[in-house]
């Protein structure tokens, strides 16, 4: 059986240095991935290529068993890759039930339809409640994106995310910037998404990354130096060398 999604020997060059280097991964639906790796390892690099906002130098992208290398982001976004950014691109201006109507209707290809008649729209309304309700912003609906916290920003943008469909889910750092009090609404907003859902995520919070992860992969220098179990890779001299260093020893994996 293909992998739902596989990337295989991607490479990209920035005036001849190497920022993504003959990177291979595949995930299956239910996966819980995390990337990581110290700053400048390329992960974010990668997520640009795998979602068509850099073209690669080299290698492939499937999805589904369907080459999508060279389609647009949008086009991709249609089969069901769908990312999350690591700084917020929300509308001050808009409530949470607005952005997710606009996730909605721009999914069903009706995004000019959106002000002055989403709100008659039933099927929309029923599941814009719905995504709100599960990621825990029910209650905000109706409240200016700029008068909520910016953890409960983080969750908004999952519920767009979550709005497309995906079948594979990028996550780039999704707790940057959420105070540490509120990382566990980052977390229970992860645990409540389907479990058929293949989730790759980005972050530097090594406790949520462990708690996340069924599966890590560490980036470094834009190669993979390791791909394995978390319950490994703390052990692995290679990555103790180029990240988790004090974190390791200290042993604080949960």
């Amino acid at each position: 059986m293909s992998n739902l999604f596989a990337v295989s020997n991607l490479a990209k060059n920035f005036g001849g240095l190497a920022v993504t280097n003959d990177v291979s991964l595949s995930m299956e639906p239910g996966d819980r991935l995390a990337l990581i790796g110290p700053n400048g390892a390329g992960k974010t690099t990668f997520i640009n290529l795998v979602t068509g906002n850099l073209a690669p130098d080299g290698g492939r992208v499937m999805l589904g068993g369907e080459d999508v290398t060279r389609l647009k982001p949008a086009e991709r976004v249609r089969r069901g890759l769908v990312r999350s950014f690591q700084v917020t691109r929300l509308f001050h201006d808009m409530t949470p039930e607005e952005h997710v109507a606009l996730a909605v209707l721009q999914r069903d290809g009706h995004a000019g339809r959106m002000f002055g008649h989403y709100s008659s729209r039933a099927a929309v309304m029923k599941e814009v409640g719905s995504l709100l309700d599960q990621l825990g912003l029910l209650a905000l609906r109706h409240l200016k994106v700029r008068e909520i916290a910016y953890g409960q920003q983080r969750l908004l943008e999952i519920a767009m995310a979550m709005a497309l469909k995906p079948k594979v889910l990028l996550l780039d750092e999704p707790a940057a910037g959420v105070p540490q009090s509120e990382t566990e609404r980052i977390e229970a907003a992860l645990a409540s998404l389907p479990a058929n859902l293949a989730i790759l995520m980005i972050d530097h919070d090594m406790d949520l990354v462990f708690r996340f992860a069924k599966r890590v992969v560490v980036l470094a220098a834009g190669t993979v130096i390791f791909d394995g179990l978390p319950t490994d890779v703390t052990q692995d001299s290679r990555v103790r060398e180029a990240y988790l260093g004090s974190y390791a020893d200290a042993g604080r994996v949960a």
